[in-house]
């Protein structure tokens, strides 16, 4: 199946899009060159390839689901350019006049 300009402004449209008529022959080129490469594929020998997913295989590496000890308040805060006793102390960004 071959992909005409008229095909291309459809999707263009779609998309809300705009080209000049180059551009249109350009992508209408392009989308043509892409579809006979994908037939190109078809020409494969996949009979003894099972389908897959993934290129590699994946698994998932589950723990355990324990609870474990956080940081503690002051290490947590270590790093803050700004705090107050436990807290982080940032700048009042809501109900602020003028944003």
């Amino acid at each position: 199946m071959a992909v005409t300009v008229n095909d291309v402004e459809h999707i263009a449209a779609l998309a809300k899009l705009e080209f000049s008529n180059e551009e249109k022959e350009k992508f209408t080129h392009q989308l043509n060159q892409i579809l006979n490469y994908v037939e190109k594929l078809k020409e494969l020998d996949t009979e003894n390839v099972e389908p897959l997913s993934h290129v590699i295989e994946l698994s998932n590496r589950f723990r355990e689901d324990k609870a474990e000890s956080g940081l503690t308040p002051e290490e947590a805060l270590q790093n803050a350019p700004s705090r107050t006793e436990k807290f982080f102390k940032v700048p009042k960004v809501i109900g602020e006049k003028g944003s």
